[in-house]
């Protein structure tokens, strides 16, 4: 597990939108984030499950969380401008963007994958994920001290078979991590890592290995360490690494 101790008001005053935020690692990361001080923007497409975790930060006496339905399969550019305007009239800046939605898709040889479902993949996983960095860059440029921190994946950086749209995808994220933190460097005070979280007990783990045990596995609030570093000032200076949460 990554090495890290983080102290209780680490994001205090911070400003964190984590995507996927209704269930799972992004669940976990918000509630973390919120328990470090940070005001979280709850975004996913499941009003119920971010409500869920609202009330969960709101029971714990927490910074008062946002919750922004967001469908990111089906958002048209001017929802993402949109979502930005709300952002910057309630809060000015953006000082974290956590990338943690995606889908997994077919299971399948390339040969066998349908154009459809590739394509799915691809604009749940990279093309939504670009419109809503490039859309919410502004405001991140306009923190002191913001981090965008991308999910990837084993397999997004040594390809292995049958994991088709979804391996392809997390290699896009890879990239696309690598040249915003190469074209932020020394221009803003904004740094592009990413994160591949391993095999966590989550519902995604467990429709992409439906024989394992999902006790064997940690859950995602024992990776949190590498999110919490990553998204606070000790992590300041930290540019287009790729790191491993277990």
């Amino acid at each position: 597990m990554f090495d890290y101790c983080a102290r209780p008001e680490l994001l205090k005053g911070r400003v964190i939108l984590v995507t996927g935020a209704g269930r799972g690692i992004g669940a976990a990361a918000a509630k973390t984030y919120a328990a470090h001080g940070a005001t979280v923007l709850l975004l996913g497409k499941t009003e119920a499950n971010l409500a869920q975790v609202y009330d969960e930060i709101e029971a714990a006496g927490q910074p008062q969380p946002v919750v922004i339905p967001f469908n990111l399969e089906t958002a048209l550019p001017h929802q993402y401008d949109e979502l930005a305007a709300m952002i910057e009239k309630e809060f000015g800046h953006l000082d974290g963007l956590l990338h943690n939605a995606s889908i997994i898709g077919p299971r399948t040889p390339l040969e066998q994958l349908s154009g459809e479902n590739f394509m799915r993949v691809m604009h749940v996983n990279v093309n939504a994920m670009f419109m809503l960095t490039s859309t919410l860059l502004p405001l991140l440029k306009l923190s002191q001290d913001a981090s965008v921190v991308f999910t990837s994946s084993s397999v997004g950086r040594k390809g292995r078979a049958y994991w088709g749209a979804y391996g392809v995808s997390k290699f896009a994220t890879e990239g696309v991590m690598q040249t915003l933190a190469d074209e932020l460097e020394d221009v803003a005070a904004v740094r592009s890592n990413s994160i591949n979280p391993g095999g966590t007990r989550t519902s995604m783990r467990a429709q992409a290995y439906p024989g394992e045990n999902p006790l064997e596995r940690p859950a995602p609030e024992e990776i949190m360490p590498v999110y919490l570093y990553l998204m606070g000032p000790d992590s300041a200076g930290i540019n287009g690494q790729a790191f491993d949460a277990q």
